[in-house]
């Protein structure tokens, strides 16, 4: 299996269990970086609250933020996402051979 660092790993996970911020995720995803407030126009919660749902991404490394003047602009950075892949693969690959096997028994049953 993989070796990778369950600390980042809890901390990407933690990150993308909550919507509002696989969404500002999928945001970015889709441009290359966005003001705090361009990120939180179409969201029904205050800034604040998406400032902290902005930490919690720049704190597990899926973001990087950089200020300009009085704008902060933030930019998805995939590489913890990356690891967690890593991780996930290796148990779809288990079950997948495990699936397979159970698969190959009931085809093969004579009953």
């Amino acid at each position: 299996m993989v070796k990778l660092d369950d600390t980042e790993l809890d901390r990407t996970f933690a990150a993308l269990a909550d919507p509002t911020r696989r969404a500002l995720l999928a945001r970015l995803g889709s441009q290359d970086g966005a003001s705090v407030s361009e990120l939180a126009e179409p969201f029904p919660v205050s800034l604040p609250a998406i400032l902290k749902h902005l930490n919690v991404l720049s704190d597990a490394g899926l973001i990087t933020r950089q200020k300009t003047g009085r704008t902060v602009t933030c930019r998805l950075n995939a590489g913890p996402m990356a690891d967690a892949m890593a991780w996930l693969d290796h148990y779809q690959q288990f079950w997948s051979t495990r699936l397979d096997r159970l698969t190959e028994f009931v085809e093969n049953d004579p009953s």
